[in-house]
């Protein structure tokens, strides 16, 4: 006879979990240092913060990690309410510019960084003060907060204002390794340029957007625009608005700059951490604040070509559930219907980021009237060939005997098979701004301008004529002033 587990029928059973095995389950939430100080700054946002400051104390036994802002700060009845695991619902409705959702970022945000997570806080006057202590709550496996008599101990508390509220990590077990302390410096410098982009749209203000300054250590960051978007050379495209389920989505694509019109420090600076190939794609913004980057949603993929191709996307906080936006604010994906009219948007993103190229590609070669290359296509296989037929080459090969004319012609040939196509994508792809070609000593320009010189002289050319056709082909181009001044004195001397 089988026997069934006593149960009491038609009654209710409370499973209560293991305080001390889920908080230490809270910590695996994916969080990073940088996501989990921008979802402390979200809350510092939703405050009315306009100063935000963050502070690092590395060079100590026992560093700590402080985010400190003059927000509206909160009663002791609020902060412990902040202080639960799930304080809110994510079905509430909530305020327009409230940046939040479960309820759960301050306490997951700190218990993924740290062991210890203070918050004093302060509103109108009145100073309230309550711990996480994960030691503490393991110990007794019970969900008890610390609230300490001494809150001037609490390091940084003295530069809490009338109003505002301090949140203080320590017990940082998994960012300090008991041998490498740089490295949280790394990964605070990495933090610092992560949030200058993340909050661009406050630390640049707008009519709608109040304006925030962050600074870390006291040093202040400046907005890191995704879209090169004051830059002369960016292309912003036609923006595009489309309605889900009553909600407005704003689509906004922009082809950035090609390298050859930037300064070399710009070009760096928005290729972003990861640089451009893998930051191209599609850029989400919720309430302004950057949800995700660099990412075509597994539509399309990721092509050195299409790398200077961005979208912004820029949604309400209501339509969170809709593109499944996690607990860290760090992943998102759009709705079945949003996907279909994404994937109509990077074909035409992706035309516009090649055609930077292949069009500026085209036009140096069109234009070239004194070719040194030439660019070959057979069949969808492109090949480069030395052009022999260039004055320079041709006039040398003219002072040769014939068996030395097909010798040096072999050489050019040797020289054009040999070209390190692998070796140039590669640098091209990776650092497109450091390639150059090399500079013609003074003494060779003279001679190779002479050269050809003589060779157009005799053709019929005039002086402005001569100068037109090599404006337009390297080396010349990129030493125009001496190879003008150069072609003038050649020319008056034949006179």
């Amino acid at each position: 006879m089988i026997k069934e587990a006593f149960r009491p029928h038609g009654s209710e059973l409370e499973l209560t979990p293991s305080p001390a095995i889920l908080i230490e389950s809270l910590r695996d939430m994916g969080y990073s240092l940088k996501t989990a100080i921008a979802d402390i700054i979200d809350n510092s946002i939703a405050a009315g913060a306009t100063e935000i400051q963050l502070l690092a104390d590395t060079n100590v036994d026992n560093p700590a990690i402080g985010v400190l802002d003059n927000g509206c700060g909160m009663s002791w009845k609020q902060l412990r309410e902040a202080m639960r695991p799930g304080s809110q619902n994510p079905l509430w409705e909530r305020e327009s510019n409230d940046l939040g959702r479960f309820g759960l970022g301050l306490k997951t945000a700190s218990f993924s960084q740290c062991r210890r997570a203070t918050v004093l806080t302060r509103q109108n006057g009145v100073t309230s003060c309550a711990i996480w202590d994960l030691d503490s709550v393991a110990k007794n496996d019970r969900w008890t907060i610390e609230i300490p008599n001494q809150k001037d101990k609490v390091r940084w508390s003295r530069r809490l204002k009338e109003c505002g509220t301090l949140v203080v990590w320590e017990k940082l077990d998994r960012l300090v390794g008991s041998s490498d302390r740089q490295d949280l410096v790394r990964q605070l410098d990495a933090a610092a340029t992560h949030l200058s982009c993340v909050f661009h749209h406050f630390l640049t203000g707008s009519e709608r957007i109040r304006r925030i300054c962050l600074s870390m250590n006291g040093s202040v960051l400046e907005p890191l625009d995704p879209f090169h978007s004051n830059h002369g050379a960016t292309q912003h495209h036609s923006e595009e608005v489309m309605m889900h389920r009553g909600q407005m989505i704003r689509i906004r694509p922009v082809t950035l700059p090609h390298h050859a019109k930037v300064s070399v420090d710009d070009w760096q600076r928005y290729a972003l951490q990861e640089g451009y190939v893998s930051n191209q794609g599609f850029y989400l913004y919720r309430n302004h604040r950057l949800i995700v980057h660099g990412t075509w949603f597994r539509l399309a993929r990721k092509k050195e070509l299409t790398k200077l191709a961005r979208v912004g996307i820029f949604i309400p906080n209501t339509m969170d559930a809709e593109w499944k936006i996690d607990v860290k604010k760090a992943s998102a994906q759009p709705p079945t219907a949003v996907r279909k009219r994404l994937s109509k948007i990077i074909d035409k993103m992706a035309e516009g980021s090649q055609r930077v190229y292949t069009a500026r590609g085209a036009k140096q070669t069109s234009t070239n009237q004194l070719p040194v290359w030439i660019r070959r296509k057979k069949w969808n296989q492109i090949s480069y060939d030395i052009d022999t037929g260039n004055p320079a080459f041709k006039q040398f090969k003219n002072g040769l005997s014939s068996a030395q004319g097909k010798q040096f012609v072999r050489l050019l040939r040797l020289v054009a098979s040999a070209l390190p196509i692998q070796s140039l994508h590669n640098d091209v792809s990776s650092h497109p701004e450091t390639v150059h070609s090399s500079t013609l000593a003074s003494r060779d320009l003279l001679h190779i301008v002479s050269t050809i010189c003589d060779v157009l002289v005799e053709r019929g050319h005039s002086c402005e004529e001569i100068k037109k056709r090599m404006r337009t082909a390297e080396p010349f181009r990129s030493q125009w002033s001496d190879t003008e001044r150069l072609i003038e004195d050649h020319v008056a001397g034949r006179k």
